[in-house]
């Protein structure tokens, strides 16, 4: 370890000796092992601030003037940290990525403020397990021991501002929504954790003096709403405020009534106009794929288009809509050809034909490939009747996903007749019977449903 600390040291006093505005400028770069890709991209919200190269010996740095202090994350292979910048910081960074999150350490100037970020993580990260646990116990068993838990995460807090009184309120602000707003989530969320582990049929009753930390917390930071603390809090609040306006709990699928009294609730309790249009889009789309079916409301996705103001979204939504009106249960499918990783054409008719299929369509700006490829190894091994083919939409020969044969693996240009049905360019998950008629147009493999579909289909 003090090898390791020693080498990015000197790593970074060879880079910072390069230059005479050293004291003007800021400096972030750092050693990836095992890197999953040949760049890092330095984000600040959304916006993409720097996409930083690795070199021969896996190793990045830049420098910047004029970097705000504030909240950035980075973002290498499908994994990403947060980071908390200084001007004229001089932060280094070294991961493995076999071990991302627990390997992660910082050197330099802003060092000790982000390792204790990383602490923080990584002690929320182990706390779901515990917390779990806490879900059996009646409400005020629960507040008991959760303030105990939040005292000693105050008790922290307090004791790293007496020992850095230099520390900037920007940062303290992050520190303790670091320590504190995981746990306030975990208390959103324990109404309908506590009914699942004790599989009851109707919430607890909970006094208000339960969510007296409700008091202090402001639901409209932009600066913190791209931080997954803050984020995850503000979701779980707002499905707690929705379940309260009088719905029984829902394990599997949430009823059109409760999507469209969550967007009204998004829409009264959210303020920042970027904040309220990003809930609304997640919320609108994620109950969407779990319903797992080309059967949607309508009066859902009106009381979306009544609420955001985002015409990217809107558009969006739109073409979804109209991509679920296609391939209906009963259709035949037919009519395009996919295209293997030799360039070679075959009619879907063809690949199909007398067999049971499972055609997922996917765009990585939306899915990972890992994900595809963990959850296609399970669905291989499990439904042996069915024939699981990935295609990539607007792809090439190299779209390949390295942990799924390639034989299974396809891809459309933009070309192809297919995108009449992907004007939306979102995932789609189409299961066909052996007759080359569709089952399901809209199926959803991040859906719990996807499981009682395929074995459906793998039996029929």
């Amino acid at each position: 370890m003090n090898k390791n600390i020693f080498y990015i040291l000197l790593f970074l006093a060879t880079f910072i000796s390069c230059t005479n505005n050293k004291n003007t400028e800021t400096f972030f770069g750092g050693k990836i092992i095992n890197p999953k890709s040949r760049h890092v991209v330095l984000y600040s919200m959304k916006n993409v601030i720097d996409t930083l190269k690795l070199d021969a010996r896996n190793k990045f740095i830049n420098k910047y003037k004029g970097l705000n202090e504030g909240l950035y994350y980075f973002v290498h292979g499908v994994e990403n940290q947060y980071i908390y910048i200084e001007p004229k910081d001089s932060l280094m960074l070294r991961l493995n990525t076999w071990d991302f999150d627990e390997s992660l350490v910082y050197t330099g100037k802003g060092a000790e403020r982000n390792n204790i970020l990383i602490d923080c993580f990584l002690e929320n990260e182990n706390d779901n397990r515990f917390f779990y646990t806490l879900n059996e116990l009646k409400p005020n068993a629960y507040k008991k021991k959760v303030d105990s838990i939040l005292a000693i995460r105050l008790q922290t807090y307090n004791s790293y501002i007496t020992e850095h009184p230099n520390e900037t309120e920007g940062y303290k602000k992050i520190l303790k929504t670091a320590l504190t707003f995981p746990i306030y989530s975990h208390m959103e969320s324990y109404p309908i954790e506590h009914v699942k582990y004790k599989r009851l049929k109707s919430f607890p009753k909970i006094d208000a003096a339960f969510y007296d930390y409700r008091k202090k917390i402001d639901l409209n930071s932009d600066s913190l709403m791209y931080y997954t603390p803050y984020a995850e809090y503000i979701r779980n609040y707002l499905y707690n405020i929705t379940y309260s306006l009088g719905h029984k709990p829902m394990m599997k699928n949430y009823s059109s009534k409760f999507t469209m009294d969550l967007l009204s609730t998004i829409n009264s309790k959210i303020d920042s106009e970027d904040s309220k249009n990003a809930f609304l889009k997640r919320t609108v789309l994620d109950h969407f794929y779990k319903k797992s079916s080309c059967n949607i409301n309508e009066n859902t996705f009106q009381s979306f288009f009544e609420y955001s103001s985002n015409k990217e979204d809107k558009e969006l939504i739109k073409k979804l809509l109209s991509d679920n009106k296609t391939l209906k249960k009963g259709t035949k499918l037919e009519g395009f050809p996919i295209l293997d990783f030799t360039n070679h054409e075959i009619e879907i008719e063809e690949i199909i034909k007398d067999k049971k299929t499972v055609l997922y369509f996917w765009n990585p700006e939306y899915v990972s490939r890992n994900y595809i490829a963990s959850k296609f190894k399970y669905f291989k091994n499990n439904y042996k009747n069915i024939q699981f083919l990935i295609v990539k939409i607007d792809g090439n020969n190299k779209d390949q996903i390295n942990r799924i044969d390639i034989k299974d693996q396809y891809f459309i240009n933009v070309e192809n007749p297919a995108n009449s049905f992907l004007t939306s360019k979102m995932p789609r998950t189409i299961l066909i019977n052996k007759n080359g008629i569709v089952e399901n147009g809209f199926a959803s493999i991040s859906s719990p449903k996807i499981y009682t579909q395929l074995r459906e289909l793998n039996k029929n």
